[in-house]
């Protein structure tokens, strides 16, 4: 097996781990994020009803490093998530370690103002 294969194996494996434990509600939704090689994605999700509450992507924030990047767009989620009065969380780091960018998307959220 190639590494490729057996880092997206170890992704998977964690992200099943993560998810048997964090589940989200409408007063409580879960904080999901997806990293690619070339931006982040983080979205609220409302695993009961099955919906997604709020969506963003680093593709449109600004910024000169990857985590400058992913801090700014958790404070934006942040921010949506106020909007919608939504003050606590549940953090889903997608089976990603928990560090660089996703590290720095959760500080971002914490610093806009999301309990988790």
């Amino acid at each position: 097996m190639n590494k490729s294969k057996i880092k997206k194996q170890k992704i998977e494996r964690r992200h099943k781990k993560i998810r048997a434990k964090a589940s989200g509600t409408a007063e409580i939704p879960r904080l999901s994020v997806y990293r690619s090689n070339k931006y982040i994605y983080a979205q609220l999700i409302d695993d009961i009803l099955k919906n997604t509450l709020v969506f963003l992507s680093s593709a449109k924030v600004k910024g000169k490093t990857f985590v400058e990047r992913s801090r700014e767009t958790g404070k934006q989620i942040a921010k949506a998530a106020e909007a919608k009065k939504i003050s606590k969380v549940v953090f889903d780091r997608g089976g990603f370690k928990y560090a660089g960018r996703i590290k720095a998307l959760a500080e971002g959220a914490r610093e806009g103002g999301l309990k988790f």
